[in-house]
């Protein structure tokens, strides 16, 4: 048995329990959501599918209990085979078991029914929004009395891999009275119990985790969101123009720059500055970069059908290397023998009005 603590501690514990099951609803935080969870036993790991979409409440309350740390040192306090494994109630010290104290009671949002091998809520009874932190792992189909009493318990896990070959071990223990006529571990399976008294080493103890298997995002690849205007701050009037075309796998760049020396004070041009340049580059996209060759044309009249020059071969003028880490800045990196000028030119967006689209295909 637990030690001579545990008959007046598990009084105070349904006590307890009571009390807080009345406490006023308030909303759950908003938390990056798991999509798996961990929980290891002396007898294995058991892994959790969690059920998002269809219990979103109970997941992030879950979860919330996981990221406080109250699941940690618990244990399986109830088993009773061919029905449920139960946890999330108590954690053990090493001499008494302590209740968790619960965060405030969640709505019901019974939708999934409770077939061996899913995971729901436990309740106080004729409550049906009592539920709190403490979860049971179906070991039957349960759907007959448990979609039905007590508004149907809340599934919102369910247990993947050979986690029921686990939960099965855990129910297949020893059971034993330990609560003294008086207390919730009137089915507690235990591991090597010898009385009187009842050691860690005695109990299916719990370590829940989550664990996340979303894949992590793919590098980075180039992509339409990233038409747009850019520039460099330190060369703020100067800047590029950026254009994706995703189904020919080609991005174009027109960089608005200027002349390497600045023209004679006296020079003039009928249009704009005589220093103005512009540079133009068209490349294959390679993942997050594209090698581009520098194209300049000549010969040409303002809004006038003309015969253009155009640099021959491709790539004699240079090539600039435009890559991207991310949807907010890139690198541009440009050699151009024919002025004898190298160098790496950040670049981040004039306005972030593609950023939503760039992430949205980076997504896809």
């Amino acid at each position: 048995m637990f030690k001579s603590k545990l008959c007046s501690f598990a009084v105070l514990t349904r006590t307890m329990l009571a009390a807080m099951a009345m406490s006023v609803l308030l909303s759950l935080p908003v938390m990056a959501m798991a999509d798996t969870v961990l929980i290891q036993t002396p007898q294995g790991d058991i892994e959790l599918e969690l059920l998002t979409d269809d219990a979103p409440n109970t997941v992030a309350n879950f979860l919330r209990y996981i990221d406080s740390g109250k699941y940690t040192k618990s244990f399986v306090h109830r088993s009773i085979p061919g029905f449920v494994i139960q946890g999330g109630g108590f954690t053990f010290d090493g001499v008494i078991p302590t209740p968790i104290i619960p965060f405030e009671t969640i709505d019901n949002e019974f939708k999934v029914s409770n077939t061996r091998g899913t995971v729901a809520m436990a309740k106080l009874g004729g409550q049906p929004d009592s539920a709190t932190g403490q979860w049971f792992i179906n070991l039957a189909d349960n759907s007959g009395p448990l979609d039905v009493d007590n508004g149907g318990y809340t599934v919102f896990a369910r247990v993947i891999g050979n986690g029921m070959a686990v939960a099965d071990t855990i129910s297949q223990l020893e059971v034993i009275d330990a609560s003294d006529g008086s207390g919730p571990y009137d089915d507690l399976p235990v591991i090597d119990f010898v009385p009187p008294n009842i050691v860690e080493e005695n109990l299916v103890m719990t370590a829940v985790s989550k664990k996340d298997v979303t894949p992590p995002p793919e590098d980075f690849v180039i992509n339409a969101g990233l038409n747009d205007a850019w520039y460099n701050p330190n060369t703020n009037g100067q800047g590029f123009l950026i254009t994706v075309f995703p189904d020919l796998n080609l991005v174009s760049m027109a960089w608005f720059t200027y002349d390497t020396d600045l023209p004679a004070e006296d020079e003039t041009a009928n249009l704009g500055s005589p220093g103005h340049r512009w540079l133009t580059a068209i490349g294959t996209i390679d993942g997050d970069t594209a090698v581009m060759n520098i194209e300049l044309t000549s010969g040409g009249l303002f809004d006038t059908a003309t015969e253009l020059q155009r640099t021959d071969p491709p790539g004699s003028d240079g090539t600039i290397t435009l890559s991207f880490a991310d949807c907010n800045s890139g690198l541009v990196e440009y050699d151009i023998p024919s002025i004898d000028r190298q160098g790496v030119v950040p670049i981040q967006r004039v306005a972030g009005d593609n950023i939503a689209l760039c992430e949205a295909l980076r997504g896809e």
